[in-house]
């Protein structure tokens, strides 16, 4: 695995790539609270089929950047995965990968430039299309209440309190058994310094409040809304705790034609991690080595 840098729009990514670097791009971008080790297990097996698997961690989560602009709207994300297509040399073979907030990152990316990409993969987080009413039950309200946690001034204290437990909750709510211990000593080196974790919880804020769009993301921010015209393949764990199954609606009647979904039994919130070798297969075979 080798670890890079490449600065996009005024921001220095680093990121993790391994594979040819002649081969088609798969741009894999994790989530919160995570960071691009997420890819440990996926990202050797895209490069062993040929892909030029690159993982970078997203804008605020160190090594990367904290950006200048203060910009977490998920058009600044889809925006980034672009400009990441370009300053890598990636050719319309490319492919993306998200999970959670990369997820949205790739939805938006796909929609911005379709051009870049050539298929979609996403876990954890549908289409907001799918699931713009489901979100609104009071099951998933429940799930979801650090998203609102978020909005106040007190959550940096909350999530800085005890050494950082309240991430290590969550992990604990949203993937039940996975043993995350690894995971979230890499998020603790991350997003441990004030600076990272206020980016970190600025995509949730982002959300919200109108102040902080950006405008210089307008038509990234747009096409954020749009379901991507690219074949799609969506992969959700039947035990996700943060994002519940009754919760993502109906999937399958947003794709484009071409797409899957496809329920990982026994599995939660990060089932990459939890079921590689399942999910590893599934994507490959989606992908076409």
């Amino acid at each position: 695995m080798r670890q890079r840098t490449v600065t996009v729009d005024d921001v220095e990514f680093c990121y993790l790539e391994c594979g040819p670097p002649d081969g088609p791009l798969a741009l894999c971008l994790h989530g919160f609270p995570d960071t691009a080790h997420t890819w440990r297990h996926l990202q050797p097996a895209l490069g062993d089929a040929g892909f030029r698997a690159v993982a970078p961690w997203m804008r605020g989560y160190a090594p990367t950047q904290v950006p200048a602009n203060g910009a977490y709207q998920v058009g600044a994300l889809a925006s980034d995965a672009c400009g990441l297509h370009r300053a890598l040399g990636g050719d319309d073979r490319a492919v993306l990968v998200g999970h959670d907030w990369g997820a949205f990152a790739a939805y938006g990316a796909a929609s911005f430039e379709p051009d870049r990409w050539r298929r979609v993969v996403t876990m954890a987080v549908p289409p907001l299309a799918a699931s713009a009413e489901s979100f609104f039950t009071y099951a998933q309200l429940k799930r979801s209440f650090y998203v609102f946690l978020f909005q106040l001034p007190i959550a940096e204290m909350a999530l800085a309190a005890d050494d950082g437990s309240f991430i290590g909750r969550l992990w604990a709510d949203w993937s039940p058994g996975y043993d995350a211990a690894w995971d979230l000593a890499r998020v603790r080196e991350s997003i441990g310094d004030p600076a990272n974790l206020a980016a970190a919880i600025g995509y949730y804020r982002a959300v919200f409040d109108p102040a902080r769009l950006d405008p210089a993301y307008e038509e990234a921010q747009a096409a954020t809304a749009e379901v991507p015209a690219q074949p799609t393949l969506y992969l959700h764990g039947t035990d996700d705790g943060g994002m519940g199954l009754d919760a993502i609606g109906d999937v399958r009647s947003v794709l484009a034609p071409g797409s899957e979904f496809l329920t990982v039994p026994g599995t939660g919130h990060f089932l990459h991690l939890e079921q590689p070798d399942t999910v590893g297969r599934a994507v490959l075979r989606f992908l076409g080595t």
